[in-house]
């Protein structure tokens, strides 16, 4: 980090994608309040983090990075711990099946804010302002609810410390035993194909645990099989408040954003000169940024220097979100640049934000087909290049949700309005992500990739 950087010196920059709040000092005084708030994340977790994924860059791991499009201040409990349970699900798969250990990391416990097209949105004669996230606005269409509101940063930061007070019960309470491998398999899950296939992998497991017990090797033993590491991210999107919960670490005296153990750029506000770049260039955390399919190669490497000019195993992961049409086009030469300028980064695929499209029905949505189409050519394409695809990062429910088309129910538009519950974006529902997951782990299993998609 060069000296120049302090906490706020992304103010000197042009910054995008910032709320129009109606209040500078109420913003200001707002911020305050939560600099002096506990840290929702510890640096050595972050550092930690940042280990596993220099895993993942060395290609000895697979990074599963998932949650929600735009959280809710109104989750519920057993919707926190749903979502918690399909990614653990997916964990499984990736491992059992594709025969890799599995790093997780949740769009979870601070993924409140987003960026939208438009700043404004227009319902009949009617303009307000979009919704931004409930850590801006609120989602229902009127004036009152769609005026920024600072003092929704500070519910954000309570929101997302009881998240994540659930989150690590759950993960080291038991919830996450190897042996409730079987339970997590929900009815409407289980209905299913991928379902079936996942009750037939947990009954191996089931059976290779009671092995494993007859020889004295329980979770006594080895408390991996009791507990797991999760880990926490989101788009550092809200400047303001990542600013505040930026913390100095008192054992290295390194500076920390300790919104999320792990902090990444979108495709909208990775300009080099940008206030974004700016920021996390200075703080210690793993991060990453959305690589769309406008970037350039020099764009890239320019990013890869910013943000990890030590050339660090495992500090910056590079999410390509291209659409399953352009990926096979786009990704080669940038792969090629990175690995021959000697940046070890661990590259992930985003399947979900370059294929969406709008229904007949008028509804935002994604093709299951598309999403599998991209993941198929991201593999592809590194097998080309001699480089190792990394992991995915996908937006999700544990709900019944009915938003992106296709998959093993093969949803099609009439579906779409029957459990539409996004605020924002359309997630996978608990069958889709559990059948994407195997589909996966046959792609890390083989050397040639499958033909997927439509």
């Amino acid at each position: 980090m060069s000296n120049d950087w302090n906490p706020s010196s992304w103010r000197n920059f042009p910054a995008k994608h910032q709320p129009s709040w109606p209040d500078d000092a109420e913003v200001n005084q707002v911020q305050k309040i939560l600099s002096e708030q506990p840290p929702l994340v510890f640096a050595g977790e972050a550092r930690n983090l940042m280990g596993r994924l220099a895993r993942v860059a060395e290609g000895d791991a697979f990074l599963l990075q998932a949650g929600d499009c735009a959280e809710s201040f109104d989750s519920s409990t057993d919707s926190i711990r749903d979502r918690l349970r399909v990614i653990l699900q997916m964990a499984i798969v990736l491992t059992y099946s594709g025969g890799t250990p599995v790093v997780k990391v949740g769009r979870i416990a601070g993924q409140f804010a987003k960026p939208r097209s438009n700043p404004t949105e227009t319902q009949g004669e009617t303009e307000l302002p979009s919704f931004l996230g409930q850590i801006v606005n609120d989602v229902a269409f009127n004036s009152d609810d769609r005026r920024p509101d600072a003092q929704r940063l500070l519910t954000a930061y309570h929101r997302a410390a009881s998240t994540l007070n659930l989150l690590r019960a759950f993960t080291r309470g038991g919830y996450a035993d190897l042996h409730q491998v079987s339970s997590w398999n929900r009815d409407f899950v289980a209905s299913s194909p991928a379902g079936e296939r996942y009750a037939t992998m947990a009954d191996e497991i089931d059976r290779a645990l009671r092995f494993m017990a007859a020889c004295g090797i329980d979770s006594t033993t080895v408390p991996a099989l009791h507990e797991v590491d999760f880990y926490t991210s989101h788009e550092a999107l809200l400047l303001n408040y990542e600013e505040a919960l930026t913390r100095r670490d008192s054992l290295t005296g390194d500076w920390y954003d300790c919104s999320a153990h792990m902090l990444w750029i979108g495709e909208r506000t990775r300009e080099l000169d940008g206030a974004h770049v700016e920021f996390l260039r200075g703080v210690g955390n793993p991060l990453g940024c959305k690589i769309g399919p406008t970037a350039t190669t020099d764009e890239v490497l320019g990013i890869c220097e910013a943000l990890n000019p030590g050339r660090v195993p495992g500090r910056l992961t590079l999410i390509s979100r291209m659409g399953a049409d352009k990926i096979a086009d786009g990704l080669p030469p940038l792969l090629a640049a990175v690995r021959d300028s000697g940046h070890r980064v661990v590259w992930a695929c985003d399947p979900m934000h370059g294929n969406t499209y709008t229904s007949t029905g008028g509804r935002k949505t994604r093709h299951f087909e598309d999403v599998l189409s991209e993941i198929g050519s991201f593999f592809a394409a590194h097998r080309s290049e001699g480089t190792h695809p990394g992991g995915v990062h996908v937006e999700l429910t544990g709900d019944a949700v009915t938003e992106c088309l296709g998959g093993s129910d093969d949803l099609v538009d009439q579906d779409l309005d029957r459990a539409y519950e996004t605020m924002c974006d359309p997630r996978l529902n608990g069958r889709q992500s559990v059948d994407l997951a195997f589909r996966v782990a046959e792609l890390l299993q083989s050397d040639v990739t499958p033909g997927l998609g439509r």
